[in-house]
């Protein structure tokens, strides 16, 4: 059971953060591509797809960690350092992609309409300092998932050897 519950786990987090961590960082640069071109209809697809990928993905997350509290329980290994940390980081990082990313990524995304006919217009209040701050929330999401993937692979205590 356990290898089946590590198996699902694993594969979650591929499937589900990976998308995220990947649309989240292509997200910024678009936003400015954007805005250095409102009526960049292409522009405005795919700001509002990378944003999409983002929120869906982010929900169907939340089984990542569902499987892996599953996982370290079979195990027995919920009390260990590496664990716990990794929890703690798990929790920061959802904690970011909620309360700092998702919601930026929002105001860009909804502060573009069709001013008619095919005119683009954005809002006033996205500005080039507004997807500055998305990359920085963006990075410290993707850094701390790169932190927890790193001690899931090493483990310290483990017995694997590596």
């Amino acid at each position: 059971m356990t290898k089946f519950l590590l198996a699902v786990h694993v594969l979650a987090a591929i499937v589900a953060v990976g998308p995220v961590t990947v649309a989240a960082s292509m997200f910024p640069p678009s936003a400015r591509r954007l805005l250095a071109e409102p009526g960049n209809a292409q522009a405005v697809s795919t700001v509002r797809l990378l944003h999409r990928i983002c929120r869906v993905y982010a929900t169907v997350g939340v089984v990542v960690p569902v499987f892996g509290f599953a996982t370290a329980s079979n195990m027995g290994v919920l009390g260990d350092a590496w664990l716990i940390v990794s929890i703690a980081l798990t929790t920061l990082a959802a904690l970011v992609l909620i309360a700092l990313v998702l919601p930026r990524q929002a105001a860009i995304a909804e502060g573009v309409w069709d001013a008619g006919g095919s005119e683009i217009a954005v809002a006033q209040n996205v500005s080039r300092k507004t997807t500055v701050q998305l990359a920085m929330f963006t990075g410290i999401f993707n850094l701390l998932w790169a932190t927890v993937t790193v001690l899931m692979i090493v483990r310290p205590g483990s017995t694997t050897g590596a």
